[in-house]
């Protein structure tokens, strides 16, 4: 379970996050949504301690991502936007470095790796080195590392940038296993498509506020809107009129 409460966050004179408030529960998909430079990447950011929140909060299964990031770390597997790959490493071994930075037990280390790559279906290419991947590949991996401790919460900053369609379902289907599972998914998209199909509840957030947090169908009624594109951007202009 993910907390964020009146979090705030501010480069210069430029306030990125201004008062962002929103629960992500346990068995539930939910999506971040919001226009480039609203704040979506910059709380995810905090979540995953790479950032340092200027106030407010942010927990991990109930432990404050300030006081003890080394406890919450363990309890997040994250896909950052961007992320990069070792390029003179294989898959397996790009994961199981990852493993070891968890702190694996080293006897636990091969079995979780062979897991994550039997799951992602990467085994064709577990063993080449990642130099010269494809962007689909590269993202499986990539979310592979973030999966091997076994998490309970994963936050993914626009995992389907870049993909081609199959790649994209590929990705759905186990964003909806890891809902199936238990697990907490948090993940930014600027999707409309993506975010429909996926979550079981939305928070757009605009100018580093959050416009609303709902369901799909809470957001059309509190919008009056029937298409939920239109919905987003009624939502957006709520908080940014200028927008």
């Amino acid at each position: 379970m993910i907390e964020v409460e009146n979090l705030r966050k501010s480069f210069g004179d430029v306030k990125a996050v201004q008062g962002v408030s929103f629960t992500a529960d346990d068995g539930k998909i939910t999506g971040l949504l919001g226009p480039n430079g609203a704040g979506k990447s910059t709380t995810l950011r905090a979540l995953y301690t790479v950032l340092k929140p200027d106030s407010g909060t942010a927990k991990i299964d109930g432990i404050n991502v300030v006081e003890d990031s080394v406890a919450a770390r363990s309890r997040i597997g994250t896909l950052p936007h961007g992320s990069g790959l070792y390029p003179h490493l294989t898959a397996r071994e790009n994961i199981a470095y990852y493993a070891k930075l968890y702190d694996m037990p080293a006897d636990k280390i091969d079995g979780c790796v062979q897991t994550v790559i039997d799951q992602l279906d990467i085994n064709d290419f577990a063993d080449r080195k990642t130099k010269g991947f494809s962007q689909g590949q590269r993202t499986k991996v990539s979310l592979a590392r973030s999966l091997v401790h076994g998490p309970q919460n994963i936050i993914l900053d626009e995992p389907s940038n870049g993909l081609d369609v199959m790649a994209t379902r590929s990705l759905r289907e186990l964003i909806r296993q890891l809902k199936t599972d238990g697990k907490c998914v948090l993940f930014s998209s600027h999707v409309m498509q993506e975010v429909a199909a996926l979550c079981d509840e939305i928070v757009i957030i605009a100018a580093g506020q959050v416009a609303l947090h709902d369901t799909t169908d809470g957001i059309r009624r509190a919008t009056g809107c029937e298409d939920l594109e239109e919905a987003f951007v009624k939502a957006i202009q709520m908080v940014a009129p200028e927008l």
